[in-house]
């Protein structure tokens, strides 16, 4: 995958399969420190240890439609190749935290690419999950809290265009406030 907001996408659809109900996704770049670090967790099924071990094998996957799972190999892959790091940690009927650390400046370093697309897709396609997404650009941040939203709309879905188009800009604007249009 070229960038790593599809990585993420594919993580949090995983976590959707896994049943979770709220899927809390942080991104925080520290340009001091040169680390850009992803962690996403869920409170779905989790894995038991030896899921856990083997996950990272691209011919291991619990899906019954191929044989091979590779997204999880590739995002580890791609944060190991930078100087990174990349943990799972998952307990069953806990649910799962993938962690990837990357070194911001590496030349290896695939770019974040269009996150404000991916956890406005993530939202859309699964209007009945909650979304915890936090976004941190040194030492500013926002937050969007699908619970939040639901709490102000009712019984209004977040995928109707009005709320949608809502989404759209909140996230856009916070996330050009955040880091001032810095291209990660």
């Amino acid at each position: 995958m070229p960038e790593i907001s599809l990585n993420i996408l594919d993580v949090a659809e995983n976590s959707t399969r896994a049943g979770a109900s709220l899927i809390t996704i942080c991104i925080s770049a520290d340009c001091k420190a040169d680390r850009l670090s992803v962690v996403i967790k869920d409170n779905g099924c989790g894995m038991t240890p030896e899921q856990v071990a083997h996950v990272t094998d691209p011919f291991f996957t619990t899906r019954t439609t191929r044989k091979v799972g590779l997204g999880v190999p590739f995002f580890k892959y791609a944060a190991e190749s930078t100087g990174g790091s990349f943990s799972i940690e998952s307990q069953p009927g806990k649910g799962t935290v993938v962690t990837a650390v990357f070194v911001l400046s590496h030349i290896d370093r695939m770019p974040l690419g269009d996150i404000t697309s991916t956890i406005h897709t993530l939202i859309l396609c699964h209007p009945d999950l909650d979304f915890l997404y936090t976004y941190q650009y040194d030492e500013k941040s926002f937050t969007l809290d699908t619970r939040e939203f639901r709490t102000i709309l009712g019984d209004i879905p977040l995928n109707t265009p009005e709320i949608s188009s809502y989404i759209w800009d909140y996230l856009t604007e916070n996330k050009l406030d955040t880091d001032g249009g810095a291209n990660l």
